[in-house]
Order: structure tokens, then C-alpha cells, then sequence
């Protein structure tokens, strides 16, 4: 991992280095977009239009860099004994972008307004099916007892209540009703928000601009992730439509924008000699294996177990991501606050070991099928890696090339023996793993059919205290280095360079742009 300890040292030196300066204000900071905004009032979403939102609109509640939901509207927050009734107090000072005070009734009226969505704009809520009984959690009643205090009813005790309600993608934050009309239509044009920063220009497929908001007061917590302290001192954040990678990484280089995604990881040597910085940050999207459990061969747990004593993950993982991360076979991210050595629980990298379990198993060389694709390079270099490290133990493995579609195809319908495979990002845990447990007559995705690891499961997520849920966590990470239904290798790395003159950046687990706490050279 030479790579990455290169970047955690100079990562180290780096914030060394901007802690020593004092933030200088000024100047416009421009961040390259792969696409256009989609819509300003979040009925038309993607993750471009909500990186640009979330620095419009302060969410009530947020994830830090561990993944554990901290403050930002909301200053603070309590439950009652019986889990049911949750208190948010929302910050002192909170303002709108126009001068009128936050008010806990606005965020009422929001609540209502984005359950209502489907049947007055005809685009329903994306986390509607989350808080409407739909799955295990029900919200039954919001109300504001008074100007800074609100408070949410739930049918049911739920431990993810929380981080439902931190969900970038769901859009809980604080926006003004000055922003729709008197028959409730959202005015073109209006972004009237709570955030550090506020819409100066969208000129469509070109840019987004933003203008500090001066009169922002930040909740008093440490920044980290998108919660905390949230000050700008950059004058303007541009976002800046860059549709293809090698132009936004050329476009860095020349100076004509600060701050772009890496997606050549191999190229972070050649950057940084550049004078590129290079930011690294532990992801949430599990790069996996799927193997079929109910295929002949795959059935039977030796040659699952022979599979994963074949492969040397740090090895698989050092190759394909240039070493700017490390193998994880858990469903627990690095960046996770679960995190611990417990979860690199796992069959060790023996070849002997795979053959033994193939000769007890009485594996006859029949090949296996590991399917893949080329739109996303990292799953066909797995496939690649993972057939000779396989032919080192004596399994023939041969790679069935797909478009995209037909993979991910394949993987809804269960037709696969073995598929080079990525999961989105999940900040949960407990998310991550209910991706693939799961009873597979149901749901051909799930990758683990286990009553007992479903019971297991149950217990995860109905529980509040951190650390029995860890235990419990560690507990459910055993049986799966027993049972083997899946091949979790690593969380694909996020990767972002920022230019020479560019301080106090940081990339982070949600691959999300952050220009609040970034100042440049002047």
C-alpha cells in the first residue's frame, strides 16, 4: 500500500500546512460538474443537483466523515424513552438567504409539501416509500410546538430514523416558503435557502454560481462531512459543466477550474508532479464478486470458501486501485465509525488450502463463468485479476463480456454464476448488508439466503445502542467468512485533485464537493 501511505503522509502534511495559515477571504472557486443542475427545487434530482443544493440548503440533520449524523439546522436533538418522539432544536440564528428568520413551522410545511409532491407536481418524493409505513419506519405526525423546536411522531421505534433523515438524496433541509407562489408553485429561478451559500447565476449547461451568504451563522460543532460548521470564505463557488474527465483533469492543469474528480487513478503520480494535489478519502461503494449460491456447482460451500482462499485481495485491491485504498470484505466501510479490525475477518489468501477444499469437494475442472463489463473498467480488471488468481488454484474460470444493461440485467434476475459487481454507495452498515441478505425466491438480488442470518439481521437494525449493534455487526461478519455467498473485495476509493493555490479541500467518503472551509491564494 506504498501508494496510499504516500497520499495519507502528504495528506497529514497538507493539513498541517493549512492549519498553520489563517483562511484568507476572497476569490471564486471553481469546481468541475460532469452535468447540469436538473432542477433548483429538488423535484428533478441527480447527484450533481444535489451537491450544488446542499450548499444552497442546510439539511436539519448530517453525515460527518464517519458516517454518524451530526448537527447542522438542527443544534440539537433528543428521544423520548420509548424511541417513538423525536426533538430537534433548530439553530439559534438561522437565517434565510432574504434576512427572515428559520422557523421550526417552516420545516412543517416543507414535510407536508415533499409527501404531497406526487400528487401535486406529478414527481413523487424519492424518500416518500422511507417515512410513509412503506418499509419499517413510519412517520405519523410533525409538528412545531414553537418557533425553534420540532418534533417528529413515529409509528414505531426506529435506530435508522436518523439517518433516513441525513440522506443527501432526501432533501430535509431548510427552505424558505418565500420560494412558491401563492398557489404553491415554486417561482423559476427562486433558491432561497438556509446554506453558506446562495444562487447568484444558473447559466444552464455552462455553470452554476454561488455567492457567499454574509450573514450565515454556523452551528457550533466542528466541520466534518456535511455537518458543522459550515463558513465560507471564498466569495463565489462556480460549478462549472465539464462533461468529459480527461477535459476537467486538462482544464485543472490549466488553471481554468480548481477542483475535479480523478478517475484515472493511475495518474495521480503525474498530478501531483504537476503541482496537482491529490485527495483520497475511503468510499461507500463496495466493489464485489456475486457468486450464485443456487448454481450446482456454487451450492456447495467448499468451492465458495476455495474461491476465497484463491484470491489475494490486498494484492487485487493495490492493482486496481493504484493502492489509494485497501481491501474490505466486510459490508462495513472503512470511513465507517463501526469500523475495526474485526471485519477484515475473512478466508485467508492460501492456495493450498483452495485446492484441498476443491479436492474434498471433487472439483473436476468445470469452468465458471465470472461475467463483467467495459463501461466500468474496475469490474472487467477484477474479472481479469480474479481468473488467474483462480487458475493458480486449479478453478477455470472464463470471462463472459456484457454491455452494461444486459449485466445489470442479469443481476435482477439472478442469472449469473459469478459476476464482477458493484454496489452504490450506502452509509449505513446495516444498509450495506441488507443489499444482499435476503430470501432469493423473493428477491433474486439477494446474494445470502439465510433465515438465521435474516433473524440476525432483524436484531441490526432494531437496535438503537452503538455498541451492541457493533456487536452484533462483528457477529453477522463471521457467519458470512463461513458461508462465503458473496465476495466483497474493497469501497472504491474517492479521488479529487485541487489545484496549487487551493487550501483546506478535503475529499470525503460521499465523494460530495464542499466549498465551505476552502480558501485560495490570492
Amino acid at each position: 500500500m506504498k501508494r496510499q501511505l504516500t497520499l495519507t503522509l502528504a495528506a497529514l502534511l497538507a493539513a498541517g500546512t493549512a492549519m498553520a495559515q489563517e483562511p484568507q477571504p476572497g476569490g471564486v472557486l471553481k469546481i468541475a460538474s460532469t452535468s447540469d443542475i436538473r432542477s433548483l427545487d429538488g423535484t428533478r434530482q441527480d447527484a450533481n443537483t444535489d451537491a450544488v443544493l446542499h450548499h444552497i440548503f442546510d439539511s436539519l440533520v448530517a453525515y460527518r466523515d464517519d458516517m454518524t449524523v451530526g448537527p447542522l439546522l438542527a443544534e440539537s436533538w433528543e428521544t423520548s424513552e420509548d424511541g417513538k418522539t423525536w426533538t430537534f432544536t433548530i439553530r439559534d440564528g438561522a437565517t434565510y438567504h432574504n434576512g427572515k428568520p428559520v422557523k421550526a413551522e417552516d420545516m412543517v410545511w416543507l414535510w407536508d409539501r415533499l409527501m404531497a409532491r406526487g400528487e401535486t407536481t406529478g414527481t413523487p418524493w424519492l424518500c416518500q416509500p422511507v417515512f410513509d409505513g412503506s418499509g419499517s419506519l413510519k412517520v405519523n405526525d410533525v409538528s412545531a410546538p414553537d418557533d425553534r423546536t420540532l418534533v417528529f411522531e413515529l409509528e414505531d421505534p426506529s435506530p435508522l430514523f436518523l439517518e433516513r433523515m441525513a440522506d443527501v438524496i432526501c432533501h430535509i433541509y431548510g427552505v424558505s416558503p418565500d420560494n412558491v407562489d401563492a398557489d404553491g408553485n415554486w417561482i423559476e429561478g427562486s433558491a432561497i435557502g438556509t446554506g453558506p451559500f446562495k444562487l447568484k447565476e444558473w447559466k444552464k449547461e455552462q455553470y452554476v454560481a454561488l455567492e457567499k451568504f454574509d450573514d450565515y451563522v454556523p452551528v457550533d460543532a466542528p466541520r466534518s462531512g456535511y455537518a458543522g460548521d459550515r463558513t465560507a470564505y471564498v466569495d463565489e463557488v462556480q460549478f462549472v459543466v465539464v462533461p468529459d474527465s480527461s477535459a476537467a483533469e486538462a482544464a485543472a492543469l490549466a488553471g481554468q477550474v480548481d477542483v475535479t474528480p480523478l478517475s484515472n487513478l493511475d495518474r495521480a503520480d503525474e498530478m501531483e508532479a504537476e503541482g496537482m494535489s491529490v485527495l483520497s478519502a475511503p468510499g461507500l461503494s463496495l466493489t464485489a464478486v456475486l457468486l450464485q449460491t443456487q448454481d450446482p456447482l456454487l451450492s456447495d460451500v467448499r468451492i465458495r470458501k476455495a474461491i476465497a482462499h484463491a484470491i489475494d485481495l490486498e494484492q487485487l485491491t493495490e492493482v486496481t486501485t493504484s493502492g489509494l485504498t485497501k481491501a474490505n470484505p466486510s459490508g462495513v466501510p472503512l470511513s465507517s465509525a463501526y469500523y475495526g479490525e474485526e471485519f477484515a475477518n475473512w478466508p485467508d489468501y492460501d492456495v493450498e488450502k483452495a485446492k484441498a477444499l476443491l479436492e474434498d469437494a471433487g472439483y473436476d475442472g468445470t469452468p465458471i463463468t465470472i461475467q463483467a463489463n467495459k463501461r466500468y473498467n474496475s469490474m472487467y480488471n477484477n474479472a481479469v485479476l480474479l481468473q488467474a488468481m483462480l487458475a493458480q488454484a486449479g478453478i477455470t474460470a472464463e470471462i463472459e463480456v456484457l454491455d452494461w444493461a444486459a449485466q445489470l440485467d442479469n443481476f435482477f434476475s439472478g442469472n449469473f454464476q459469478m459476476s464482477s459487481f458493484g454496489y452504490s454507495q450506502r452509509t449505513d452498515p446495516a444498509i450495506i448488508y441488507g443489499m444482499f441478505i435476503g430470501d432469493k425466491d423473493t428477491y433474486p438480488t439477494a446474494q445470502w439466503d439465510d433465515p438465521k442470518v435474516s433473524e440476525l439481521y432483524g436484531k441490526i437494525t432494531s437496535e438503537a445502542d452503538f455498541d451492541t449493534r457493533r456487536d452484533l455487526l462483528v457477529e453477522l461478519q463471521a457467519k458470512m467468512a463461513q458461508d462465503v455467498p458473496i465476495l466483497p473485495l474493497h469501497y472504491w476509493p474517492v479521488v479529487q485533485m485541487a489545484g496549487p493555490d487551493v487550501h483546506g479541500y478535503e475529499a470525503w467518503s460521499l465523494a460530495k464537493p464542499r466549498a465551505w472551509g476552502v480558501w485560495k491564494d490570492q
